[in-house]
């Protein structure tokens, strides 16, 4: 995953210590070092810039890198030995602060609210009904009973495709006919979570394009009416900087709690995760990589460096 991102990462490591290499070369041999001026730095920087944009990164995460490269760099001694380390730690040091967002413990959110409401919101297609089966398999592997409810009243086959899901794990699921008003839907499947101790109520919405005011309109009433204990975005991973468009936009309309990012099994670039997270700061729950409902990873920041940097 994230094949071209690591590669410009790597890129940008071999630019900037080559470019200050040569500078150090074109020293005189009588003098023994020399401080890294702005004017060195200008050309691989514009390099690096150019670079992470086709990588899907946000503009303002690419100056945040840019920005704790040239304050790392400029004024220090320009040994050629220790360039290549500098820039790879300063890029690590970097990537991690990005990705440096809150946390939540689902599992002590599900124990502290009885029954718990969790909420799937995003675009279609983004993966969001597949990941809320994932999340029910992985909390009813963790011990928690679940109930999924249908509340997608509008996209043709949503419900039965929530359906299909529910038979293959054995979850109860809460539906109504097409048309039928999303947080009544979600409401009874509370009701029902009450009745039969059931510890969790996994809601699916239906997808709506952020710029429709209407869509949105009724999604913060779907909150308003039922208080849901978290709000998940899920956010295709592939869709590179209109992830951040999306997240910004949603999280106005009914301040979402965590994220879960899509298809990052067949996502290239990655840009996208560390601009929503950098922009947004808002915790990441899950990574979605793949079609299986055990293809579902714990967001690990480290990790995901590690797998850029080495």
């Amino acid at each position: 995953m994230f094949n071209i991102l690591k590669k410009k990462l790597a890129k940008v490591v071999q630019s900037v210590t080559k470019s200050i290499s040569k500078t150090v070369e074109e020293v005189p041999k009588k003098i023994t070092q020399r401080k890294i001026e702005e004017k060195d730095l200008k050309e691989v920087l514009e390099d690096l810039e150019f670079s992470l944009l086709e990588a899907d990164v946000a503009l303002e995460v690419s100056d945040k890198i840019k920005d704790d490269l040239r304050k790392e760099l400029v004024g220090k001694d320009a040994k050629r030995v220790q360039i290549k380390k500098i820039v790879e730690e300063t890029i690590r040091k970097s990537l991690l602060e990005i990705l440096d967002v809150p946390k939540i413990d689902l599992e002590k959110v599900v124990k502290e609210n009885k029954p718990c409401l969790i909420l799937f919101i995003g675009f279609n297609g983004s993966g969001k009904t597949t990941t809320l089966a994932k999340v029910g398999q992985y909390l009813k592997n963790k011990g928690y009973s679940c109930v999924f409810a249908a509340a997608d009243s509008y996209r043709s086959a949503a419900i039965e495709q929530l359906e299909e899901h529910a038979q293959k794990l054995k979850i109860p699921i809460i539906k109504h006919n097409y048309g039928a008003d999303p947080a009544a839907i979600v409401f009874d499947s509370m009701k029902f979570s009450e009745a039969k101790r059931i510890n969790v109520s996994l809601a699916d919405t239906a997808g709506r394009i952020h710029a429709n005011k209407n869509l949105m309109d009724e999604l913060a009433k779907v909150c308003r009416v039922n208080k849901p204990h978290l709000k998940i975005l899920v956010i295709d991973s592939i869709t590179g900087n209109d992830a951040v468009i999306q997240a910004r936009k949603f999280n106005e309309a009914v301040n979402i709690d965590a994220v879960i990012f899509t298809k990052v099994d067949v996502n290239s670039k990655g840009g996208a995760i560390l601009s929503v997270s950098y922009l947004l700061k808002k915790p990441i729950l899950f990574l979605g990589t793949g079609q299986n409902y055990e293809d579902l990873i714990e967001f690990e920041p480290e990790q995901i460096v590690k797998n850029l940097l080495e």
